[in-house]
């Protein structure tokens, strides 16, 4: 008796072979990008000690009381959480190899899974990836704003459009206490209206209710004390500082007052990059500076700045906007076989053309020849060849174009690799032609 089929969990998906090139392809865009910016890739645990998670993201959050995935070893008391965001490994990962103590600023990149239990919803999932750039040892805002190019470089490079910039500034500690002071205020001549969690941030952290998503505390929200009236006059200069960069720069922005981001290590610059291709306005990256954190890990003071994309999103919008995404090269030989000997022959020549370079195959499930052309059909193989007893005593096959039909014989001992070489450069040049325009083409090989 068969057993019950086991389904993924909810709020996860299965990436199936049919689309992991369309990730790969954003993921190489999102690391080649950040790489022209100095970003060198990092790569983390997916688990850490809770209280990383606690002390980085704020024991606050939402993230942290209602989101995380706890994980216990079994034999022991040490308490793990599945990695919510990827900027705690981050900060960790550099205190830890003491890599603030080499050259300044230190730049890396990451691309990782995250987990956050919630409701699963189009392009939110509990089990999500995000792509993120971290910048350490940095205060000028000129770091802002290159963070903010990398992110702006990006999206144009996958060709989105309609993606909006908005920028805050929440302040440093010393103006947003008195930041804080104005928003309990505020907010407590209405206790008996807000909700049980926003209760509680009142007096540990009265900024997170202005990112609750209960429409009574929102509402309120909306008329609260603005942080940009408390700034002091360095975060005031500060985000001047930004704003000047950004315009020298020609990066359209808004400034939205009401940006505090979810996580509590946040200070001075926030920002939000955000499309309307998701149906509700949907933020696609968000980032912003965070210069107290690394000493609050545990490090030397150090300021700190970043950004994270979620990649779900990212790929959701570039399919609302029609953007296509190269798909990898298919089959270029597919060499049928008719017989033991010939099928061994096959192997020995698929494995000679991967050698140098060819995507080749060769049957393996033992298919009648007529089977196996249309298993070639199938995978879009370019040219086929087959394989037979007067073939293996000749030396010669036919090569046949799959789609236009024509046959040319070869020597498959000698020539075969050559031919697909030429074939190859053939077919680029034919490309180059269409791109370009036959006297262009012409121009540029007179040049060279």
């Amino acid at each position: 008796m068969a057993g019950k089929l086991i389904k993924a969990p909810r709020g996860t998906q299965d990436i199936l072979e049919t689309e992991s090139y369309q990730w790969q392809f954003v993921e190489r865009m999102a690391l080649e990008t950040a790489g022209l910016f100095g970003f060198s890739e990092m790569r983390t645990p997916v688990f850490e000690q809770m209280d990383l998670f606690k002390r980085s993201v704020g024991d606050t959050t939402d993230v942290v009381q209602k989101e995380m995935y706890e994980v216990r070893a079994e034999k022991g008391k040490d308490l793990y959480g599945l990695k919510p965001e990827g900027t705690a490994g981050a900060v960790r990962s550099a205190i830890e190899h003491n890599l603030l103590k080499g050259a300044l600023p230190l730049k890396v990149c990451y691309i990782t899974p995250c987990f956050r239990h919630e409701r699963p919803q189009a392009g939110r999932l509990r089990e999500f990836h995000q792509f993120g750039v971290e910048m350490f040892g940095a205060q000028s805002p000129s770091a802002d704003v290159e963070v903010i190019c990398v992110a702006r470089e990006l999206f144009q490079m996958l060709g989105l459009k309609d993606i909006t910039l908005n920028i805050n500034s929440i302040g440093c500690p010393t103006c947003r206490a008195e930041y804080h002071k104005a928003l309990t205020e505020y907010f407590r001549q209405y206790s008996d209206q807000l909700c049980g969690t926003c209760l509680e941030r009142l007096d540990k952290n009265p900024m997170r209710i202005l990112d609750c998503k209960s429409p009574v505390c929102s509402e309120l929200a909306k008329n609260a004390p603005v942080v940009l009236d408390y700034l002091c006059d360095d975060c005031k200069t500060h985000f001047e500082g930004v704003k000047t960069r950004l315009e020298a720069i020609g990066i359209p922005y808004q400034v939205d007052p009401t940006i505090v981001r979810g996580l509590d290590y946040y200070t001075k610059t926030v920002f939000e990059f955000i499309s309307n291709n998701l149906g509700a306005q949907s933020t696609v990256c968000g980032g912003g500076r965070y210069d107290g954190l690394v000493e609050q890990m545990g490090g030397d003071p150090a300021p700190g700045l970043g950004f994270a994309v979620g990649l779900e999103r990212l790929l959701l919008i570039m399919q609302a906007q029609g953007i296509e995404i190269p798909k990898p090269e298919s089959c270029e030989l597919f060499i049928a076989s008719m017989g033991e000997a010939a099928n061994i022959r096959a192997c020995k020549l698929v494995n000679e053309l991967r050698s140098e370079g060819f995507y080749a195959e060769c049957d393996l499930m033992g298919r009648s020849v007529k089977a196996q052309m249309k298993y070639a059909n199938k995978i879009g193989a370019k040219y086929t060849m087959v394989l037979g007893d007067s073939e293996l005593e000749s030396g010669t096959a036919k090569l046949k174009d799959m789609e236009s039909g024509e046959e040319r014989e070869i020597n498959f001992q000698q020539e075969l690799a050559q031919t697909l070489y030429d074939i190859t450069i053939q077919r680029a040049t034919e490309n180059l032609a269409d791109d370009f325009g036959g006297e262009a083409l012409a121009s540029m090989m007179e040049m060279k």
